[in-house]
């Protein structure tokens, strides 16, 4: 079995499985609880929060632990036009993101909030002048997500954050670092994030967990109400087994000096050399070290992802989605401006630190196999 889909979900690391088996065998305890397990498990969470924060250069403190990456996104924009909704209520976002941060774009509309969406270049970077010409002194939020996660381009946050910050410093700074924590440094103050999303699946850490990084003094409102747990800002008994596994997962994925990373680009850059051999392709890969998206022409992806899917190798489609409540915002493929000929047949290949490059030449050999087959089949 061959496993290509990484961009949406990876399996956890054997260290992960340990820290959730102690914590749910032996620490725990409620962390609200005054008695000793409730302490011991308080701990684990301010253990975790220590780990996650230093791969931040951030405060403990401004780590706050979620369900995961959709619960993450919706508290940064909710939470944020919420708070601020009486000096403004325009927001910033672009035509690639994510559905959990269009989702909530859609909902702000429908209370009254202008949501301006930037367009992409053919290589699915924003333009900075188009941003800067949108900011204005109304605008509470800009939302941008740092890898993209359908053809892995990255896009420039730093220079964002500056120029943002430059033209309207009250503007709050989101960023959706879902396909980009623990594949390359984030350093949010140098970089003016306010808001960071994260989620525990995408580096080998459990479903159900993740975190938003909130900068200190940033205004901001809970969307979850209840026992005032982290701060009053997410209500709710914490996960420990999962913010553990969580914690295992950063320190094991991240490393000293990002050397994961690195070696998940060597096997994507390997694969992208081999793909070359096929006729009638094109790489709309960006510059992320996970995700490649590779577009089949006159072919339909989801019949080759099947075919693929038989020999034992699983990739994702990565055919534009677009939201069937509003068409205002097209998926990534339509942004970028890819025609219907190679629209249709994108497949989208992410790879992770237990892939080889051997997997790449058995992909290669799978591909060269089905590829001529399936378009002969389209012919008739």
């Amino acid at each position: 079995m061959i496993y290509f889909d990484n961009a949406a979900t990876t399996r956890v690391f054997p260290e992960v499985l340990e820290a959730m088996q102690e914590a749910m065998e032996v620490t725990y305890g409620n962390p609200s609880a005054k008695h000793i397990k409730g302490m011991e498990a308080e701990n684990k969470i301010k253990e975790a929060q220590e780990v996650i924060a230093k791969t931040l250069r951030a405060k403990p403190k401004e780590i706050f632990f979620t369900s995961g990456g959709t619960e993450s996104n919706n508290t940064a924009i909710l939470g944020t036009a919420m708070a601020n909704r009486r000096k403004g209520m325009h927001i910033i976002t672009t035509k690639i993101e994510h559905a959990s941060v269009y989702e909530p774009m859609y909902h702000l509309e429908d209370l009254g909030f202008e949501i301006t969406y930037l367009d992409v270049d053919s290589s699915g970077i924003i333009n900075l002048d188009q941003l800067n010409d949108a900011i204005r002194e109304d605008t509470i939020l800009v939302s941008c997500m740092m890898v993209n996660n359908e053809i892995g381009t990255i896009e420039p946050i730093a220079e964002t954050g500056k120029l943002i910050k430059e033209k309207n410093p009250d503007t709050i700074f989101h960023v959706d670092a879902i396909q980009a924590y623990a594949k390359m440094p984030i350093v949010p103050k140098n970089m003016g994030i306010d808001l960071l999303s994260m989620s525990g699946h995408k580096i080998h850490g459990p479903k159900g967990v993740g975190f938003i990084y909130i900068k200190e003094g940033t205004k901001i409102s809970p969307i979850i109400f209840g026992g005032g747990q982290q701060k009053g800002m997410r209500s709710g008994t914490e996960n420990v087994p999962g913010i553990a596994g969580l914690s295992a997962a950063c320190k094991k994925m991240i490393g000293d000096q990002y050397e994961n990373a690195e070696k998940i680009r060597q096997v994507k850059e390997y694969f992208q050399e081999r793909i070359r051999e096929i006729e009638g392709i094109k790489d709309n890969s960006g510059q992320a070290p996970h995700v490649a998206s590779i577009s089949f022409q006159k072919l339909r992806s989801e019949v080759l992802l099947h075919a693929l899917e038989d020999k034992g190798i699983y990739v994702s489609s990565g055919s534009a989605c677009s939201s069937n409540k509003k068409q205002a915002v097209s998926g990534t493929l339509n942004a970028i401006g890819l025609g219907d000929e190679w629209k249709d047949g994108t497949l989208r290949f992410s790879f992770s630190i237990e892939n080889t490059k051997e997997e790449v030449d058995e992909t290669i050999e799978a591909l060269k196999e089905l590829v001529p087959m399936l378009r002969r089949f389209v012919r008739r």
